[in-house]
């Protein structure tokens, strides 16, 4: 089995230490056991996203060298889109 790692920030903010601690970890247990490290945006708390936070994740990843092998972003469904359980 292939191990897979997810970094999964919030856009609510800017990257502090405890986020690139965090990435930082998912990164090396990933690299370590020749894995992929997964990147996740979730930008589900539509109230709360600051502008230009996404970007300023992408670019301190970038250049702290934590690459990551791919990547996605989540957004939030309408509510009638939505299951009954959700």
């Amino acid at each position: 089995m292939r191990v897979r790692t997810r970094f999964a920030p919030s856009p609510t903010g800017y990257m502090h230490v405890g986020n690139l601690r965090t990435a930082l970890y998912a990164y090396l247990w990933a690299k370590k056991n020749r894995g992929d490290f997964i990147l996740r945006i979730e930008d589900t708390d539509q109230e709360r996203i600051v502008e230009g936070a996404v970007e300023l994740i992408y670019r301190t990843l970038e250049e702290t060298g934590l690459t990551w092998d791919d990547a996605s972003r989540t957004r939030t469904r309408s509510a009638s889109s939505r299951a009954p359980w959700s």
